[in-house]
């Protein structure tokens, strides 16, 4: 199940730990919940991770802005006129 967000994938992890814990699933079933589950779960992980590099992109960029526009007025005061 490689379809949909972080949510969905998130609902459906939701809904196989309740499907598991219930008790009254075969063992057969069982395990092809829990394989679903671990793709699922690695999904998540690696939504997760592009989330952060995007945030983390994001929060960098201003101080990068800032250093170029510092460089800037530094040349300006360098100038004589």
């Amino acid at each position: 199940m490689s379809d949909g967000g972080f949510e969905a994938k998130l609902d459906r992890i939701d809904a196989i730990v309740k499907e598991l814990e219930s008790g009254d699933t075969k063992l057969d079933r069982a395990i092809v919940l829990f394989k679903e589950g671990k793709q699922l779960a690695r999904e998540c992980e690696e939504l997760l991770k592009s989330a952060q590099l995007q945030i983390d992109e994001a929060m960098s960029e201003p101080a990068k802005g800032a250093k170029q526009r510092a460089k800037a007025d530094e040349l300006d005061d360098q100038i004589p006129f």
